[in-house]
C-alpha cells in the first residue's frame, strides 16, 4: 500500500507540474496571440470526435506506452445536444477471426479485451467530464460514472483518467486520450 501511495503522489506531483506548465504556456500563448487551452462549454463538444492517440502511464514505473495496441487505435466518441454520449474504441492490430461461427473462446476473450464501448449521459464541469453509463460492453461499468480531466486545445479534446487497473494486464495505469473534432 505504501508503494501505491508513493506512486499516486508522484503522479499528483507530475500533474501539478503539468498544470503549472499549462498555465505558463497559456500566459505565453495569450501574450503572443496564440489560441490557448480552455475550459469547456458543453455546446463546444457536441458532435463526433475521432481518437488520435491513446497513451498509458504505468503508475509503478512511470513508463509511457501506447494504450490501445499501438499508436493508432480506432475510436470514436459522440456527444449529443440531448445530453447523451456514446464511445466505441478498438485497439490497433486486432486480429480478425475466420468467421463468427468459427470463433474460439480465446478469440472471444481477445476481442473483448481489445475493445470497449459504452453509452450514457454526460456532464462537463470546467476541466472535468463525467460519463454516467447506462449501457456497456462490460457490465461492470454499467451503472457507474467515468470521470476524466479534460481540456480543449483548438480542435482537440485531451482526456486524462485517474489511476485504475488496466483491463488487459491489471497494472495501475493512467490513460491520456487525444480526440479530434470530426470532420
Amino acid at each position: 500500500m505504501l508503494h501505491y501511495r508513493g506512486a499516486v503522489n508522484r503522479i499528483r506531483r507530475r500533474d501539478l507540474r503539468w498544470r503549472a506548465m499549462r498555465g505558463l504556456i497559456a500566459i505565453l500563448a495569450i501574450g503572443f496571440g496564440l489560441p490557448a487551452a480552455q475550459a469547456l462549454e458543453a455546446d463546444a463538444v457536441v458532435g463526433t470526435w475521432r481518437l488520435v492517440t491513446a497513451t498509458r502511464t504505468i503508475v509503478e514505473t512511470g513508463e509511457v506506452i501506447d494504450a490501445y495496441g499501438g499508436p493508432r487505435p480506432n475510436g470514436w466518441i459522440s456527444y449529443g445536444r440531448d445530453g447523451r454520449m456514446m464511445v466505441v474504441c478498438a485497439f490497433e492490430g486486432r486480429t480478425r477471426p475466420a468467421a463468427n461461427d468459427a470463433m474460439s473462446d480465446a478469440d472471444r476473450i481477445h476481442l473483448h479485451k481489445t475493445f470497449f464501448a459504452y453509452a450514457g449521459t454526460y456532464k462537463f464541469d470546467a476541466d472535468r467530464v463525467t460519463h454516467t453509463i447506462d449501457t456497456s460492453w462490460n457490465e461492470a461499468w454499467t451503472g457507474t460514472s467515468q470521470v476524466r480531466q479534460v481540456e480543449q486545445t483548438g480542435r482537440q479534446l485531451i482526456y486524462t483518467t485517474t489511476p485504475f487497473k488496466f483491463n488487459v494486464d491489471g497494472k495501475l495505469s493512467v490513460i491520456t486520450l487525444v480526440w479530434e473534432k470530426y470532420p
